[in-house]
């Protein structure tokens, strides 16, 4: 098969991508990298133009006063001018509702070309999009990343800007016409399963495409300081729950500091992120969630022991033990202390969790095997 995938989030697509083509399929990633982590892409279409220095000024006054976002219409005219060169694939993917990142006017004239020229067209959810956030706004989950703004933690609701605009009159109409073009949608895990149940366009869960490969288990020497990693994208500093996280390990290196070495870094590049992390213990990754994302599967593949989403659902869904594979981070900084005191008073701990869970992401995340169910998926449903 001749494969077109759009978009890329936390290295989603191109761990796809690889197994894939070790099944032998033809593949081309186009996209823009998701920002600052820079993922490898086939055609680049990020904005450069309007990021040089001369023009950014005007760009940012531009947005200011009339809400016209040049670098997402230079990113729209990138992705029209390389796509238009390519021959017709048997599937397009879309990583989410806004793949291309072009303005949604044409994000909208890009995926009618799209279904025009191509096979099938399918959809991700995976990240924000209409659906799990209008979910997580409506209060149907115990705990959300909008627990921080109901709280009224977040004074400032720029914090949330990025997200409420997922719900706006503008994404909402974005989101009904690609349900109207695509043939299906699939989650990624449980947190966009949720969601999308009972939705007629809904093909299932597809866990995220691990390439065990590049990692090594890498073995904990618990006799020496406990080295905990906590790396904040400050975008989602909320929503991820890093407040939560940063008091408590304050706490810890006040009661154990003979006995831990915490490391925290901010907004680092995926090649810089994998290499800071590589000598760490326990990772903590994020609070408001039902299941692991894309980095805590990376993490938990070498043998770290990741706080994390791992909600009874997630239990139920892989048939698990509490905290066998990973630490259900939960949004109360009493229980995160708790979970790490355990883990430091009871090293050995740290090994088992570690073994656990680079099994699991072995058996449910393996790459090549989840490029499988994509491809049965994708020749299962027909084009509409």
């Amino acid at each position: 098969m001749r494969i077109l995938l759009i978009g890329e989030y936390s290295r989603l697509h191109n761990s796809l991508k690889e197994g894939l083509e070790q099944l032998g399929h033809t593949v081309l990633l186009i996209g823009t990298g998701d920002g600052f982590k820079k993922f490898p892409v086939d055609i680049d279409i990020q904005s450069r133009l309007f990021e040089k220095w001369l023009l950014r000024k005007g760009r940012v006054l531009l947005y200011r006063l009339f809400g016209i976002d040049l670098c997402s219409i230079e990113r729209g005219l990138r992705f029209y001018w390389a796509e238009r060169n390519l021959e017709s694939f048997d599937v397009v993917q879309l990583i989410n509702e806004n793949a291309i990142q072009a303005s949604n006017y044409f994000e909208i004239f890009l995926v009618k070309r799209l279904r025009r020229k191509h096979k099938k067209l399918f959809l991700l959810s995976c990240g924000t999009d209409f659906i799990s956030v209008s979910y997580a706004y409506q209060k149907k989950l115990k705990y959300s990343m909008f627990t921080p703004y109901f709280e009224g933690l977040v004074k400032n609701e720029l914090r949330y800007t990025y997200i409420l605009k997922k719900i706006n009159r503008s994404n909402k109409r974005l989101h009904s016409f690609l349900f109207q073009q695509i043939d299906g949608v699939i989650a990624s895990d449980l947190d966009y399963h949720i969601p999308l149940k009972g939705n007629k366009k809904y093909k299932g869960l597809i866990p995220n495409p691990v390439n065990i490969s590049r990692f090594d288990f890498e073995a904990h020497d618990v006799s020496n300081k406990i080295i905990i990693f906590h790396g904040i994208n400050s975008a989602n500093y909320f929503s991820k729950g890093n407040y939560i996280f940063e008091k408590a390990l304050k706490i810890i290196e006040e009661k154990h500091g003979d006995r831990v070495a915490v490391i925290t870094t901010r907004d680092m590049p995926y090649t810089d992120y994998i290499e800071a992390y590589a000598q760490c213990d326990i990772l903590m990754d994020q609070v408001f969630s039902y299941d692991q994302g894309y980095n805590a599967l990376e993490s938990m593949a070498r043998g770290k022991v990741v706080f994390t989403g791992a909600e009874q659902e997630f239990l139920d869904f892989y048939h698990l033990n509490k905290n066998q594979v990973c630490i259900n981070a939960l949004p109360d900084i009493d229980s995160i202390v708790q979970e790490l005191e355990l883990l430091i008073l009871e090293p050995t701990k740290i090994l088992d969790i570690g073994k656990a869970a680079r099994n699991f992401v072995i058996e449910n995340h393996q790459y090549v095997d989840i490029a499988k169910r994509y491809i049965n998926v994708w020749q299962f449903v027909d084009s509409q």
